[in-house]
């Protein structure tokens, strides 16, 4: 790793753990994320971190570089202790040997508006009992790899949720219509299974297979519910997470793809694309 890039990537693992601030370097993520904590009486106890170069290119004295780190946090909460994990992507600038950039690569892009066509009240209830545990196990083990049974998406935040739904033996219905339903064959997919604005919709108004209730606050949802989440706050739903944990307060800790996070606080205040406009909306999966 270049030697300025190095000395970049130890500041920023520095940054969680260390009220001293580097020269040049935007520390707006960790405010964040330590502000969250204090909130919380919670800490970061230790931080481990490692980083991979992605790309780099070279233009006369500027260099610009993409890279990857994976964070590791050791959190004390009331006497109790949990890990949390993420992965960000960022990239910088130098100019010969002085930084000049850094900056997170926001994941979350708007996407695009596909809507849920009405759903037949008439059609036939599909029997299952959500399976909680496999849900949250599937979750753990795929936050930060993607399983080759399945097709990847770019933006894959709501492909791994619906992933971990149907590990938890939610049924898959509607296909071959992409509108309604949720479904995933080959390589065909309801919006729903993909976009998260989509299965924001679908999950309170379905009445066959899989079906959610709202609930109004974090703390009344189990391991396996969802939480989706409007960023900038103009009703277009652009996250999805599921709950794998709770903190020391009962209040949800949740996986997620895209911004790889595990064990993360389900806020997300401390996310890049957080904004005081922030929605969310709280979904309790129900046996069908």
């Amino acid at each position: 790793m270049h030697k300025s890039l190095q000395e970049l990537f130890e500041s920023r693992v520095e940054q969680f753990v260390s009220k001293s601030k580097g020269k040049s370097i935007n520390y707006d993520k960790a405010e964040k994320k330590l502000e969250s904590f204090t909130k919380r009486s919670a800490e970061i106890v230790k931080v481990k971190a490692r980083g991979n170069i992605i790309n780099q290119s070279v233009d006369g004295d500027f260099q610009t570089t993409i890279y990857q780190v994976h964070y590791q946090f050791l959190i004390r909460q009331k006497g109790a202790l949990y890990q949390e994990e993420e992965v960000e992507v960022r990239t910088c600038k130098f100019f010969k040997s002085d930084l000049i950039m850094d900056k997170e690569i926001n994941p979350y892009t708007k996407q695009p508006k596909l809507e849920i066509v009405a759903e037949d009240e008439q059609e036939e209830r599909i029997r299952y009992q959500y399976n909680r545990l496999k849900a949250v196990q599937y979750a753990e083990r795929w936050w930060n790899s993607y399983n080759p049974a399945y097709k990847t998406f770019e933006n894959n935040c709501t492909n791994y949720i619906s992933q971990c739904l149907h590990a938890g033996e939610a049924p898959m219905r509607g296909y071959p219509n992409k509108g309604t339903g949720w479904w995933l064959r080959s390589n065909n997919w309801s919006y729903s299974w993909t976009v998260a604005h989509s299965l924001r919709l679908y999950l309170p108004n379905s009445k066959s297979g899989l079906r959610a209730r709202e609930v109004s606050s974090p703390d009344q949802l189990l391991l396996g519910d969802v939480i989706c989440y409007d960023f900038e706050g103009d009703g277009r739903y652009n996250h999805n997470t599921i709950v794998t944990g709770k903190d020391a307060d009962g209040m949800p800790l949740v996986n997620a793809n895209t911004y790889n996070s595990r064990m993360r606080y389900w806020a997300y205040e401390d996310s890049s694309a957080y904004t005081p406009n922030i929605k969310y909306k709280f979904f309790t999966i129900v046996d069908g």
